[in-house]
């Protein structure tokens, strides 16, 4: 059987460093770790352990507690959530173990080379500010930073121009419109009613237009956005059953 560790928490940088540290010390295989013995062997680590940080032993014990919930799901028989857990954690060590090796790794080429610098030069900074302003501008400038004044734009008349100059476009005139282009084949499909060309009331106008002749069953639409006019007397009665 495995010694015992004796260490101190902050000589891990994290609990998966300790959990790490625990599969290698008693020859476990990370891709088919007895997560019961290895809960229990953190367990113990970290009851033993004493920690003058309370930041680094809180982030330890979270882990213990962690551990023996999942402990608790894989002690029951069939226990989804504790074999979801377990391979969890199980792929999280596998991900940790691979960061390591590899940081290590880089840490083995960086230092095959020697890297000299030198000491940074101190450069002198001069901090007269040496640009002009009118003085009114300055007063604004400071009156404005001292949150006294509030800075707000006045809107142009060029902004409201195209909104009370824009034509106003009824819908009862696009229902005659979509009929008029029902019945010469101009518009066969839902998208044909619409162009950028238009408004955009006109457009909104169209598409109100639309809906009204459909509800009133005038106008089918098909699943892709076929237009169909139905030509004669609706029938009322049988169209709201």
């Amino acid at each position: 059987m495995a010694e015992e560790l004796t260490f101190r928490l902050e000589d891990f940088e994290g609990p998966l460093e300790l959990l790490l540290t625990l599969v290698q010390k008693h020859k476990m295989d990370l891709h088919n770790i007895p997560i019961l013995e290895l809960i229990d062997q953190y367990t113990r680590a970290v009851e033993s352990a004493e920690s003058t940080d309370p930041e680094i032993s809180s982030a330890f014990i979270e882990m213990a507690a962690h551990l023996v919930e999942m402990k608790s799901y894989l002690l029951l028989p069939r226990s989804e959530e504790g074999e979801r857990m377990k391979q969890e954690l199980t792929g999280q060590l596998i991900e940790y173990d691979q960061c390591r090796r590899m940081a290590a790794r880089l840490r083995e080429r960086g230092e095959e080379y020697t890297v000299f610098v030198r000491t940074p030069a101190r450069l002198e900074w001069d901090n007269t500010y040496d640009l002009f302003h009118a003085p009114q501008v300055l007063a604004d400038c400071w009156q404005a930073l001292m949150g006294r004044t509030t800075v707000r734009k006045v809107p142009t008349q060029q902004q409201f121009e195209p909104l009370v100059s824009a034509p106003q476009v009824s819908v009862s005139s696009r229902v005659v419109y979509i009929l008029r282009q029902l019945i010469a084949g101009g518009a066969k499909k839902m998208e044909q009613l619409f162009s950028r060309r238009q408004t955009r009331g006109a457009n909104v106008a169209t598409f109100l237009a639309l809906l009204e002749l459909v509800r009133g069953g005038r106008v089918t639409l098909g699943p892709e956005g076929e237009l169909k006019m139905r030509r004669g007397r609706i029938d009322r009665t049988k169209e709201e059953q």
